[in-house]
């Protein structure tokens, strides 16, 4: 019995080990989707690139890497990051989700900036 147990356990242990890493991919992997989504949401409604960074980096973590594309009408956010875990430290898992958005009307940014400078700059009084 002790025998068959000293066989069994190491196979036991890898196979949980495996499972614990691939749910931690799995949940890394989540949590990047719902990063890009987050962050081509905000490029769409004209926020620059730094600031889909900070949000990218406020749902995927800290060690999540983001790029910004345009197409046309048609923006799009990747993020990538690696799995965390001794794991996943150990395999070179880079995991990497895309997302698009079509861009809001420039019209409608180009006055909503307008309107942000104008309220930001005192008012002149005419002599």
């Amino acid at each position: 019995m002790t025998a068959e147990f000293a066989v069994a356990l190491p196979a036991v242990l890898l196979l949980l080990a495996l499972l614990l890493a691939g749910s931690a991919a799995g949940v890394t992997q989540l949590r990047l989707e719902e990063a890009a989504r987050a962050g081509a949401r905000a490029l769409a409604r004209g926020e620059d690139a730094a600031a889909v960074g900070a949000i990218v980096r406020r749902l995927a973590g800290d060690s999540a890497a983001s790029a910004v594309a345009f197409d046309g009408d048609w923006l799009s956010v990747t993020v990538s990051g690696r799995v965390p875990g001794t794991v996943g430290s150990l395999l070179p898992w880079t995991l990497s989700a895309r997302a698009w958005a079509r861009g809001e009307a420039t019209e409608t940014s180009a006055r909503a900036q307008a309107r942000k400078l104008q309220e930001r700059q005192p008012l002149r009084q005419a002599a």
